[in-house]
């Protein structure tokens, strides 16, 4: 009996650590980061107003090379917007991401006259592509 118990409770702990270990997956993939050769042909619409490329200058956006792990608002060159400076943010990937799908929303009050992506996807997607750029 106590082996059956023994045998019970290593299954039932062995299940909940399976259980544990497959919520933190899907929490993860919920949040992995998108399809950066996606992201690329995604960031065209995006190179109308932003450069991309190590060294390149200033376009009516800021050059966006190496943004991951900037501060918002400090891009050397740059004018950016009151709201932009006086965000507090720190580029991560789900930042951008949140940025591309609706500026307005993530940054009340910038001059970025983009829309957004509106795009869960697509804005993970450039975030992905960004995130390689170093």
């Amino acid at each position: 009996m106590v082996r059956i118990a023994r045998g019970m409770g290593v299954k039932v702990v062995g299940r909940l650590a399976l259980a544990a270990a497959a919520a933190a997956f899907v929490g993860t993939a919920a949040q992995a980061a998108g399809d950066a050769a996606a992201g690329k042909q995604v960031f065209t619409q995006c190179a109308i107003c932003h450069n991309a490329a190590k060294g390149a200058p200033n376009k009516i956006g800021p050059n966006l090379f190496g943004i991951v792990g900037s501060k918002a608002g400090e891009v050397p060159g740059f004018n950016f917007s009151p709201a932009m400076k006086n965000s507090g943010i720190t580029w991560t990937p789900d930042k951008i991401a949140a940025y591309a799908n609706d500026p307005q929303k993530t940054v009340p009050g910038n001059r970025m006259p983009f829309a957004g992506l509106h795009n869960d996807k697509k804005a993970a997607d450039v975030a992905a592509y960004l995130a390689t750029l170093k």
